[in-house]
């Protein structure tokens, strides 16, 4: 009985560990489909029987990453991590999206300053994050650019990918049309995307949503459409399918390309794809430039920098296209670069995961110049941007209406299209300027007629201004998030010189200066502490032999009286109010006696030095027993005094 009972175990653990094998195997295969919501379902049931395996964990979290469940995806790279395995680093990256998206920004950017440490220095990611790692704020500094609200057309599928043509939108929608032989996406488990339009209105609303053309849907995939200015020509986005028959690439997948159609004033006709397409590789999203000679579109062709970048292509007077070209590192990531839209004053706006924003896709925009140069990239901010996936922006320049789409959870569905309205312009060229007053550090009187030199990072010269009469100074057209230095010189004063970085947004960064006579002018009764901003003479705690740090400041007041052989000096030592009246005493006679010695040791005659301890008997603010104070209004007390009693 033992033997067969050993044996239908082993025979029972044998068809389990069977099982389970025949499971991943099939998740795998859906997996390589991209057929994620059905690899999601087995590969959870395996994890749910006790299986681990950084594999499994990677490929749970992979299907719902790609799926923009940033939360759930989070979940499966937590338990990745805690295998403590040595992990890729792009998963560093991903698992860092995944905790944006709960608004985690502090565990994010832990992840991210992992993944800039796992990554080579050029990787772009890491670049970006290295250089800005408070963007977080700066991204806070210039949000509330926008009113957003639903665009009131949204159903419980996806929605998104707008544009206006004709007083309509037109936009992508997974909607069940009612057929009941609705094809449905194995990725995302929806119907495919057709092309629907609605009516805008005078007061904004649209009106319901009808398809636009059954010449233009198919079975498939149709998306993301842009209008040529004179309406007869439209872009899109339709998978790989042709005369009735879907095409794949050679691991079977069946990508994305781009379609023209055009319109003979009844109905759209005669659709073609772009030459430019591939079997092998994704081509998607189109944009027109204000002058309809270039499209902007993204594809994860041959010289992509990441998942996907932004490209454009010549459209040319005879109908035929260009040599497609990266937009480059400016732009492009290692990440994904998406859904372009260039507005009428020639702004490109685009979605990416890689530049540095709150999580999923967040909305960018460059500002492109006729001379082919690109300005900084600039996020929108919140309202539009938030932890979820934000894309798809469309904008009128002339009015700021325009409308994106996202997956926020407030949402009515998947995706949804919201209406925005523009309420300040973005900031592309970011100019600062630095001001100052000039004082004097004894007095704090205006100082007149001081040299002002400001200096770049290298200590390079930029620019040199005279203070003017109300002892102010302006630096303008700098640079924004940038190192200078302010240098103020004046004759009879020590040169002063302070370094600053500019702020990245545009504005007036402030940079005032103290200086301080080279000649010190003092009489009997000054203290000579106040005279060399010796705000403390430092001890260790309780003890009262003078530190090494403490031997610097003394030294100055040995130098003094050495210069100055006839001056006397008395020295008060002062406590706070922490401990007994009587402990204090005690201490502050040590400490004044001590100090005394150390002079005396280092040159200076005993009759010239006189020292007395003062506990707490002289505090200079309210700090006394029973008053709570902060520690920096406690050391205020405890200081040290060298008053001059004869000269």
């Amino acid at each position: 009985m033992k033997f067969k009972y050993i044996l239908f175990t082993c025979l029972f653990s044998f068809l389990s560990l069977s099982a389970q094998k025949a499971k991943l195997e099939s998740a795998d295969n859906k997996y390589k489909a991209l057929a994620y919501i059905d690899a999601i379902k087995i590969y959870e049931k395996v994890a749910e029987n006790g299986y681990e395996s950084a594999e499994l964990f990677q490929k749970l979290g992979n299907s719902y990453y790609f799926n923009a469940q940033l939360e759930e995806a989070g979940k499966w790279y937590e338990k990745l991590f805690a295998l403590n395995q040595d992990i890729d680093a792009e998963y560093y990256y991903r698992y860092a999206q995944c905790l944006k998206a709960k608004e985690d920004y502090t565990k994010a950017n832990e992840y991210l300053s992992k993944f800039t440490q796992k990554t080579s220095s050029d990787d772009n990611r890491s670049k970006l994050y290295r250089e800005n790692i408070n963007y977080l704020s700066d991204i806070k500094k210039i949000s509330n650019r926008y009113t957003i609200e639903n665009a009131g057309i949204n159903s419980e599928y996806s929605d998104y990918g707008a544009a206006i043509y004709n007083e309509q939108l037109v936009f992508a929608s997974a909607r069940d049309t009612g057929s009941v032989s609705t094809i449905r996406s194995k990725w995302t488990n929806q119907s495919f995307t057709n092309l629907y339009t609605s009516k805008i209105n005078t007061d904004g609303t649209l009106d319901a949503p009808e398809p636009l053309s059954r010449k233009v849907n198919s079975k498939f995939n149709e998306s993301t459409p842009v209008f040529t200015k004179d309406g007869k020509t439209m872009y899109f986005t339709r998978n790989n399918y042709i005369n009735g028959k879907k095409r794949t690439d050679s691991e079977k997948t069946i990508l994305l390309k781009l379609y023209k159609a055009t319109f003979d004033g009844i109905n759209w006709k005669d659709v073609e794809e772009l030459p430019f397409n591939s079997n092998e590789y994704s081509v998607a999203h189109p944009a027109l430039s204000p002058d309809n000679k270039t499209l902007y579109f993204a594809s994860n062709m041959p010289e992509t920098k990441g998942q996907s970048d932004i490209f454009k292509v010549a459209i040319n007077d005879d109908g035929t296209y260009g040599k497609p070209e990266n937009l480059g590192l400016k732009v492009n990531t290692e990440a994904r670069e998406t859904f372009p839209f260039v507005s009428s004053d020639n702004v490109l706006y685009f979605a990416s995961d890689g530049q540095l924003g709150l999580g999923g896709l967040d909305v960018f925009a460059v500002k492109l110049y006729e001379d082919g140069s690109i300005s900084k990239v600039v996020n929108l901010g919140s309202p539009l941007n938030g932890p979820h996936d934000d894309f798809a922006f469309l904008i009128d320049s002339n009015s700021k209406l325009g409308f994106f789409s996202s997956n926020r959870n407030e949402g009515n569905g998947y995706d949804d299209i919201y209406k925005l309205k523009e309420l300040k312009p973005i900031e592309f060229e970011c100019k600062q300027v630095i001001v100052g007053l000039i004082t004097d550090a004894e007095t704090g009187e205006i100082v007149k007629n001081a040299s002002i030199t400001l200096l770049d990072s290298e200590m390079n010269s930029v620019s040199e201004v005279m203070v003017d009469e109300e002892g102010k100074y302006r630096f303008e057209n700098l640079e924004c998030g940038k190192v200078y230095y302010v240098r103020g010189a004046l004759p009879k004063y020590e040169t002063v010189e302070r370094s600053v970085k500019t702020d990245k947004i545009s504005g007036e960064t402030e940079v005032s200066l103290q200086i301080t006579k080279k000649l010190k002018t003092v009489g009997i009764g000054t203290d000579l502490a106040k005279t060399f901003d010796i705000k403390i003479i430092y001890f260790d705690l309780d003890k009262s032999n003078i530190r090494k740090d403490a031997a610097v400041d003394l030294a100055k007041i040995v130098e003094v009286m050495k210069q100055n052989p006839t001056m006397k000096v008395d020295i008060r030592s002062h406590t706070d109010s922490r401990q007994t009246n009587m402990y204090n005493d005690k201490l502050s006679e040590r400490r004044a006696q001590s100090t005394m010695k150390w002079m005396i040791k280092n040159g200076i005659d005993a009759n010239r030095l006189t020292a007395k301890g003062y506990g707490e008997n002289q505090l200079v603010n309210k700090c006394a027993d029973g008053v709570e104070c902060s520690e920096e209004e406690h050391q205020a007390n405890r200081r040290s005094e060298f008053i001059i009693t004869a000269l």
